[in-house]
């Protein structure tokens, strides 16, 4: 049995793969330290420029800027809530519309073989950020876990995320 070090070094010397364009993603997450992305977000009104997807009247649809996956979108309130519980029967109802609707629009554009759809809620459960409930709608194919994240500790992302997000604008069906 070997250790990730050791598989890595079996290989020879560590690849790596260049995406220089995700450097403005990174600084921008370290200067919104602190601050409520999905309070921020809708609030400044350039949804483009934020890949905010779909504007609802309780709740929005915004692209993940640090994807586990291409198309990773996330569904959250507009009320800054730390869990489902806080929410009307109203707002919860438009969240679930909008999953159902991410998923259909991914699907559509994707074709994807599966969804993990999920909520973390808290810290310890890996919420980033724990005091605005948010839904993670992630398309998954077969075949996309391979040795990269394994080995590697590298994941690729295919297309850039403002292709993704004017694909999906294309698609979106209300």
């Amino acid at each position: 049995v070997y250790s990730v070090p050791e598989l890595k070094q079996i290989g020879g010397p560590m690849e790596r793969i260049w995406a220089p364009w995700r450097m403005k993603y990174i600084l921008q997450a370290r200067k919104s330290e602190g601050e409520c992305i999905f309070c921020r977000i809708p609030r400044e009104k350039e949804d483009q420029k934020n890949f905010l997807l779909k504007r609802g009247e309780r709740a929005f649809v915004v692209l993940n800027i640090f994807p586990y996956n291409n198309g990773h979108l996330m569904v959250a309130p507009y009320k800054h809530v730390s869990s489902l519980e806080k929410l009307s029967q109203e707002e919860l109802l438009e969240l679930m519309n909008l999953v159902v609707k991410s998923e259909k629009a991914l699907k559509k554009l994707m074709s994807p073989d599966g969804f993990n759809i999920g909520i973390n809620v808290g810290k310890v459960a890996g919420a980033g950020f724990e005091d605005h409930i948010h839904i993670h709608i992630v398309p998954r194919f077969n075949g996309d876990t391979n040795f990269m994240p394994v080995i590697a500790d590298t994941k690729v992302i295919s297309e850039s995320l403002e292709e993704t997000y004017k694909r999906l604008k294309e698609v979106w069906v209300d």
